[in-house]
């Protein structure tokens, strides 16, 4: 899966930015988008707006970790993996037997987004199993993403020359994009284009970016992990004013 977002709307973590070397330079949107659609042929591309973009390739798919793209009220949800207890979030949110995992997720951000008494890491805590999924709200202009504590399921996450956010399950993809200025999408972590990168395992720690160097001392690259020595303010967990987009966030530092 690949999705592409400007920087306005992505909102990327600086410390994914780093400075190009030798012959791996970052390519534009327009550029990624044709790399992706070559090795990809048969891609189900959903383009959005301003040049933003979703796309899903069934190709080579895992019966274990299986992708699936759902549109609903100008809700985008690309999901990979599974969740083991679907059931009862279908019951939860009142879904049908019918319903899939990235629908499930569209109604527990619907839910989240309508001012939900409960902050957005205890829903993704919720969610059981290996998976990967990367929402957007075209008429929020919200993006919303997450990968499971155990790091099931491939997720990385990128900068374009363009400065925009490029997201992928493929990391051959993501270093053709982004050159060195991607990382892999950081287990048990949680990303909104309006608050940040935090931990939904630990949501009062930071999620700090570690940047590595090679033997020359070259910057070859950055990752990110949960700090756990340094505690963040408590998120409020009750009253309809603890609304999802206002939860603390958990910058990189």
């Amino acid at each position: 899966m690949l999705a592409v977002f400007e920087k306005s709307i992505g909102k990327p973590p600086a410390e994914l930015n780093l400075p190009s070397t030798g012959s791996k330079k970052s390519k534009s949107r327009q550029e990624i988008a044709e790399i992706f659609q070559i090795l990809w042929p048969e891609t189900i591309l959903c383009n959005i707006s301003n040049g933003n973009f979703m796309g899903l390739s069934h190709e080579n798919e895992s019966p274990l970790h299986p992708r699936s793209i759902v549109v609903m009220d100008d809700i985008f949800c690309m999901f990979i993996g599974t969740l083991e207890n679907i059931c009862e979030l279908k019951r939860h949110y009142g879904l049908s037997r019918q319903a899939t995992e990235a629908m499930v997720l569209i109604e527990a951000y619907k839910v989240l987004r309508d001012r939900a008494p409960y902050p957005p890491d205890q829903v993704v805590k919720d969610l059981q199993g290996k998976f990967a999924f990367i929402l957007f709200d075209a008429k929020t202009h919200t993006l919303f993403a997450a990968r499971d504590c155990d790091g099931g399921v491939d997720l990385n996450w990128g900068i374009a020359g363009d400065g925009s956010l490029i997201c992928s399950n493929d990391s051959n993809l993501m270093k053709e994009a982004c050159g060195i200025s991607c990382a892999p999408f950081p287990p048990g972590c949680m990303f909104m284009n309006g608050t940040g990168l935090m931990s939904f395992v630990h949501p009062l720690h930071k999620v700090r970016a570690i940047v590595h160097e090679d033997d020359d001392r070259q910057i070859c690259g950055v990752s990110f992990q949960v700090d756990l020595y340094t505690r963040l303010p408590s998120i409020p967990r009750s009253g309809s004013a603890a609304n999802w987009a206002d939860a603390t966030a958990v910058e990189a530092e």
